[in-house]
């Protein structure tokens, strides 16, 4: 049997990279504090040692376990699986590790997954949206858990905000389909209940279309699951009707892609006998037939300023409440003027 090796230890790397031992433990505790020369000499030491640092022995003298959890309320829509990249690399240059959790849609699954979570003990949390079950923040205030609530702005008192206002967004959207010319406009978004998202969305459109002296029927309001069979239903459920609509304003890409799908399907002209709006600007927005009209949601920004935010949170640094981002129309082939005669 092979002896086994010494184990590397900071100082080891320290002496090796010729710095302070306070010097080696900062550049690996927070590389962003320390001169881009002196990472370099303690990244290349730790490489030549095979160095890896204790991680419980560093979480009970700092009492800090250098990792911060992010809970999605699901991983299946593009816009929060894409939303990763930046909140994680911006994190991990900042020092700390990402934790990442799901709980499809389920307030139950969320108290669930986030009470895991913290047992295992982390330094901070991101929720997405401010509509979470009470136990989550009774939680939250009894470890004095810093905390950061992301993707919106609507609807809530709590502060540590970064995110946009889904309730303008959707009424801009609602204004730019008012100004094509329709008047007989249908809306499908996700469920209402639980999601401040959703209302907001659909408070928005409404707002919209009343400032221009519209309304929609309620037959015409769809709530179907967050996907493109949600999308595909609303078509389905509006061409039941004898009357239908010029315009299907979405409150998610899913919801539209797949409008635009069973429309396809179905031989309905897009845009010329329905428009079709989207919200998020996903990847698969401007590759579908045609190309969809939406609302762009600034993610990387979200992750990056997030990712800042909950640091300072966690480090006591000084910083504003609230982070109030914008959003974007993306006008492209699924809106036009209404059919004549309309």
């Amino acid at each position: 049997m092979n002896k086994p090796q010494n184990l590397a230890r900071l100082e080891d790397v320290a002496k090796l990279a010729g710095v302070s031992l306070g010097s080696a433990s900062r550049a690996l505790s927070v590389p962003n504090q320390v001169k881009p020369k002196t990472l370099a000499k303690v990244m290349t030491a730790v490489s030549q040692l095979g160095y890896v640092r204790n991680g419980a022995a560093r979480a009970l003298a700092s009492r800090k376990t250098g990792s911060i959890a992010v809970i999605y309320p699901t991983l299946k829509n593009p816009m929060f699986a894409n939303s990763i990249d930046s909140l994680q690399q911006t994190l991990a240059e900042l020092g700390y590790q990402l934790i990442i959790g799901s709980h499809e849609y389920n307030p139950e699954g969320e108290l669930s997954v986030v009470r895991a979570i913290v047992e295992r003990s982390i330094d901070g949390i991101i929720l997405i949206g401010a509509d979470h079950d009470d136990g989550i923040f009774n939680l939250i205030r009894q470890r004095n858990l810093p905390y950061v609530l992301t993707w919106s702005v609507d609807e809530t008192d709590y502060q540590h905000k970064v995110g946009f206002s889904n309730h303008f967004a959707a009424y801009e959207m609602a204004c730019r389909v008012v100004a094509k010319g329709h008047k007989h406009i249908a809306y499908c978004g996700g469920p209402t209940m639980h999601n401040e998202r959703s209302r907001a969305r659909l408070s928005g459109t409404l707002a919209g279309l009343k400032e221009a002296g519209l309304d929609i029927p309620v037959e015409w309001i769809i709530e179907a699951p967050f996907s493109i069979e949600g999308g595909e239903y609303a078509i389905d459920k509006l061409w039941q009707g004898k009357y239908h609509p010029t315009a299907l304003i979405c409150g998610t890409d899913l919801h539209a892609i797949g409008a635009v799908h069973e429309c396809a399907r179905r031989g309905i002209d897009v845009p010329a006998s329905l428009s079709i709006t989207g919200f998020d600007d996903i990847d698969f927005a401007r590759i579908t037939t045609p190309p969809l009209t939406t609302v762009r949601v600034p993610i990387n920004e979200i992750g990056v300023r997030t990712a800042k935010k909950i640091v300072a949170l966690i480090e006591n640094q000084e910083m504003t409440e609230d982070e109030r981002l914008t959003t974007e129309i993306i006008e492209r082939g699924s809106l036009a003027p209404p059919p004549p005669h309309k």
